[in-house]
């Protein structure tokens, strides 16, 4: 009976540890929403969270530089289909955590899509994965849109715990070796995806 107990414990254990974050996640996590915080606080007088080739003013979130190993993560996309983020090492990836009930989320879709297209030829994707709703739901929106990359479904929140997310949207990029090179919470533009994740496409 002690040897069960001790086997049931120890599995517990393992359980805990896998489905926890790693500490260098968990400081991304916390730092990005600090960013975002701060980001609109200093708006009016913050010169780089203005979209300078768009209009007059326009908001756009400003990514942080970081250095951390993506974590594993295997989900299902509109398909039906599992995924998971090793498939595609070797690739520049944006990952998108979005909702169809969070504004800015939506706003901010256009702007993936355009950024996309001039993209796809130069080993760059979007994955977008999406917080706690169907695939049935979900489905039914995207067909509402122009959006053309991945859209993963994350219902029980696994892709949100391993990348420490807590608000929407919240971006990563992953370079071509499966590292995390850039982070930000909130609404990005165009111009800004072209100052800081192109020359990360480039190199």
């Amino acid at each position: 009976m002690a040897k069960r107990n001790n086997t049931s414990r120890k599995r517990k254990k393992e359980l805990k540890q896998k489905n926890t974050p790693s500490v260098g996640l968990i400081i991304v996590g916390i730092g990005i929403v600090l960013l975002g915080i701060a980001a609109l606080f200093l708006m009016p007088n913050s010169s780089d969270s203005v979209n300078a080739d768009g209009p007059t003013g326009e908001y756009s979130s400003v990514p942080m530089e970081v250095n951390f190993d993506a974590p594993e993560l295997t989900l299902t996309n509109l398909e039906g289909e599992e995924e998971s983020l090793e498939d595609h090492l070797g690739e520049v990836v944006m990952v998108n955590f979005w909702a169809t009930w969070c504004p800015p989320c939506k706003a901010e879709l256009p702007v993936l899509q355009e950024y996309y297209e001039d993209h796809a030829d130069d080993g760059f994707t979007i994955i977008g994965i999406d917080a706690n709703e169907t695939q049935e739901r979900v489905a039914s929106f995207i067909e509402t849109t122009d959006i053309a990359y991945p859209i993963w479904i994350d219902l029980e929140s696994e892709g949100s715990r391993a990348f420490n997310v807590n608000s929407y949207p919240s971006s990563f990029i992953i370079d071509r070796d499966g590292t995390i090179v850039l982070a930000w919470t909130g609404q990005i533009s165009k111009a800004m995806l072209e100052k800081h994740v192109t020359p990360v496409i480039e190199k």
